[in-house]
């Protein structure tokens, strides 16, 4: 990349003390013997010679506030092969027509007319910035502007494994890869589609290729991965990342809630009780990131505190959308189009004044959390930032409310430990269950929620209509001789070694009475310990995978199928319980599913707990099973 000679001095200067923001320059760590203090210190002389050498910066990307803009965000697309949860709203965007977003030529033109002027960092992003076609022949161009010194990607990782040798051949240096969490099924939950290990893959790459240090970065939501912090944060050991946690943050149709957003402060009391000599380190003026390292540890983490310690006053950032309308606050909502005036025939200078307005409209600082939580804004999406999702094609959406999620080959988890270890080696990271999905149905306010890990979705045995009442139907055999004993009486395992594998399904139920409080406190979701639904249908899932390690002569079955589903009861002020098992063995699966059940009860009652003993679990009870020498059964 042509930079020009001053700026090559000062790179030199500025050396391994310098932290570039979302770059892939080396991290300011303490040198040994050396006081995080007197690293600080070093780093402010050295800005202090940079200011006085460098050239005036330009007078059209500074603000009204003295701040300058040099790192500019260009969104190449603004389709995804994701569909995150707190990017994208569930029913989709509407996407721009293709004639209206900004053509290759046109975000090389801007690119050139804002790099002339100052900018000397470019990160592409989305939508997901790598299925564009022609995003390798880009960065190529880019690669010729004299000045500009970083070319970044923010990406899912999905498709970067295989782009990535191309990409840095042709000039990508640094690399944003998002991963909100460690669990494969989670993941699955929370982005939607498919596609975890291709991540795995794609950071491995990076690391492969000498990118340091890789910058993952992590979503972080109260009820879903805060309690991942740790196990994110040693990944750093033995590996040349920064991971970066980012606060929860609001965008039109991403359901914000305040409560949903896990502090700056909190996450660092969380890291610090595992790790109390937590060092902090140096950052550039313009950083968005307050980085910490663990002593000993190859890599880093930071936190990214957009919305309980704002960083707007050293902000250095515009942003160009898909469409090239420019934002110069990401929480805004004002933009002004450069593609309509570019497709007008404006001159160069015409555009500059276009811009120059613009920055020097840019408020002190944004709205603040709660006031940016109303603001009309574009979905995440449509912006660009964190983004993950898969490679999977979009649920079918004629899966009714109980069948809101698929996740296919749910297995036990691991220990962290292992599954780490399995994770950088063979990225395959055992499964985990997903969260349930939350849907409000239309009559009255309920929640329901489910998981369905499941490789046959058009399976009618375990479609809502197989849970009506119905006769029982089929031979009913059963035996008179308990199955579990041997001749002597004594406790055996059944010996299922030469009987024929069969198309196993079983539906247990249970129902627990909360009373008024608790089951208020359930239905709004305002429980102390977090979200007792969600809590439950994981526990529930989990426990069927886990049945012959709780039942100590039960089989262990290889689910192919686990559901847990929880739908309240106003009437009664209750949570009923379904859940399902299928597996192909020559065993059944009752006992997974009503184990599943009872541990769902469980979980509730203990969730609830702290507002009233006086819960009542009741009617744990199989519902049906179909397969075996026995015949079907179905509860009346």
């Amino acid at each position: 990349m042509a930079a020009r000679p001053l700026s090559r001095m000062l790179r030199w200067l500025l050396g391994s003390s310098a932290r570039s923001c979302s770059s892939g320059a080396p991290v300011t760590q303490p040198r040994p013997r050396e006081s995080a203090q007197a690293a600080s210190e070093e780093l402010s002389r050295r800005r202090q010679f940079l200011r006085g050498q460098a050239a005036p910066f330009s007078a059209i990307l500074t603000d009204s506030f003295g701040r300058q803009h040099s790192y500019l965000r260009i969104s190449l697309t603004e389709k995804c092969n994701l569909r995150c949860q707190y990017c994208m709203p569930e029913e989709g965007v509407q996407l721009t027509p293709k004639a209206n977003l900004l053509t290759t030529e046109e975000i090389l033109t801007l690119a050139r007319l804002f790099v002339k002027e100052g900018v000397d960092k470019i990160r592409l992003t989305g939508g997901e910035p790598l299925i564009r076609p022609d995003v390798v022949d880009i960065v190529a161009q880019l690669q010729q502007l004299e000045g500009l010194r970083t070319i970044g990607v923010t990406t899912n990782g999905i498709n970067l494994a295989r782009m990535l040798p191309q990409l840095q051949k042709v000039g990508l240096s640094a690399i944003n890869i998002s991963l909100d969490t460690l669990v494969p099924a989670k993941f699955e939950f929370i982005v939607r589609r498919k596609g975890f290990h291709k991540v795995m893959e794609g950071i491995h790459k990076a690391i492969e290729l000498g990118y340091n240090p890789v910058k993952v970065n992590c979503v972080v939501m109260r009820g879903l991965n805060e309690d991942e912090l740790l196990d994110f944060a040693a990944l750093t050991e033995g590996l040349p990342l920064d991971v970066r946690f980012i606060e929860y943050m609001p965008f039109d149709g991403n359901k914000w809630n305040f409560k949903k957003m896990v502090s700056y402060k909190e996450m660092l009391d969380t890291v610090r009780q595992q790790w109390p000599e937590l060092e902090k380190l140096p950052e550039e003026e313009s950083s968005t990131a307050k980085a910490f390292k663990i002593p000993g540890f190859q890599g880093q983490i930071s936190f990214i505190t957009s919305m309980s310690e704002h960083f707007c006053g050293t902000c250095n950032r515009l942003r160009i959308t898909a469409d090239g309308n420019l934002k110069v606050c990401l929480f805004g909502n004002s933009e002004v189009s450069l593609r309509d005036h570019l497709r007008a025939g404006a001159s160069e200078q015409e555009l500059l004044r276009i811009i120059g307005a613009a920055v020097g409209r840019k408020k002190r600082q944004h709205a603040g959390m709660f006031s940016i939580s109303q603001m009309k804004n574009r979905p995440m999406i449509l912006i660009e930032l964190f983004l993950m999702f898969r490679d999977s094609p979009p649920a079918n959406p004629s899966i009714s409310s109980w069948d809101a999620l698929h996740v296919e080959g749910l297995r036990s988890r691991m220990s962290f430990s292992s599954q780490m270890a399995t994770l950088w080696k063979g990225y395959r990271v055992p499964q985990t269950p997903p969260l349930a999905q939350q849907q409000l149905g239309s009559g009255s306010f309920q929640r329901h929620y489910t998981s369905h890990a499941d490789s046959d979705a058009n399976s009618k045995c375990l479609s809502p209509g197989s849970w009506a009442s119905a006769a029982p139907s089929g031979p009913q055999l059963t035996s008179e001789q308990l199955t579990h004993v041997d001749s002597e009486g004594r406790a055996a395992m059944v010996d299922v070694g030469r009987k024929p594998d069969t198309e196993r399904v079983a539906v247990a139920s249970a129902v627990v009475l909360l009373g008024p409080v608790a089951f208020k406190l359930v239905q709004q979701n305002q429980l102390k310990k977090g979200d007792a639904l969600v809590v439950a249908q994981l526990a529930g899932v989990q426990a069927a995978k886990l049945t012959s390690q709780l039942i100590p002569l039960c089989h262990h079955v290889a689910l192919s199928h686990a559901q847990v589903q929880l739908e309240l009861d106003s009437t009664r002020h209750a949570v009923e319980i379904r859940a399902s098992c299928r597996a192909r063995g020559p065993t059944g699966v009752e006992m997974e599913a009503l184990t599943s059940a009872a541990v769902a009860a469980l979980t509730l009652y203990d969730m609830c707990k702290a507002v009233s003993r006086d819960i009542v679990l009741e009617e744990i009870k199989l519902i049906s099973k179909t397969g075996g020498q026995r015949g079907d059964f179905h509860r009346a």
